[in-house]
């Protein structure tokens, strides 16, 4: 096994703390109703177009034809999206830090993240400005788990993918960087984190 040169983070549900459900329960009070809206209307496939390339306007108006009657939750999602913020993942930015003030790797960003909405988390996140390069799908009209977005950050950064790792928190995405050749850790806390990047003498 090669030596790690090159970290890539996921940053939603990673190093930055994001559940819909933040916002949403703020405003359908009611658990069920709740979990039919987010499941069948405002899903987490139909955010992923968003996180694609696809404009919210477009979104909106897509769920708006088919379900004038939720309008005001339809709206609010992206009306108040920083409220599905919950802050940093304090034990992840640690480990950052301590990444990039070692200054032994590279550390990169391959976030799925509207075009529209990410410069807003680059003003309320400052760890967000200490990647040596980042990839925000919406930016690019691609997304995980696609494999271009994966080709596309080898290439672009020049990384070796034997030589890389990556963190991310869904299953999918660590899937489908593997077949890419790219070493994964799937995220699931701080810890187990720090851990697995022991085992590859990273930290």
């Amino acid at each position: 096994m090669k030596q790690i040169k090159n970290i890539i983070f996921d940053l939603g549900g990673v190093l930055i703390d994001w559940n819909p459900e933040y916002m949403y329960k703020k405003i359908i009070t009611d658990d069920n109703e709740r979990k039919e809206f987010l499941e069948t209307i405002c899903t987490m496939s139909w955010n992923e177009e968003q996180d694609g390339g696809r404009s919210i306007k477009e979104a909106n108006d897509l769920l708006l034809s088919l379900y004038p009657d939720k309008s005001d939750y339809i709206l609010a999602f992206y009306q108040r999206w920083e409220e599905m913020l919950n802050g940093p993942i304090e034990g992840t930015v640690e480990v950052l830090k301590q990444l990039k003030s070692n200054n032994k790797h590279r550390i990169y960003a391959l976030t799925n993240w509207s075009a529209e909405t990410f410069p807003r988390a680059l003003e309320l996140f400052d760890f967000l400005h200490w990647f040596d390069g980042r990839i925000v799908s919406g930016e690019e009209n691609t997304r995980k788990p696609f494999p271009e977005i994966y080709e596309l950050t080898l290439t672009r950064f020049g990384l070796d993918a034997s030589e890389t790792v990556f963190i991310d928190d869904n299953l999918r995405n660590i899937k489908a960087a593997e077949a890419c050749g790219i070493q994964s850790i799937h995220f699931q806390t701080p810890d187990l984190l720090i851990n697995e990047l022991k085992k590859l003498e990273v930290i």
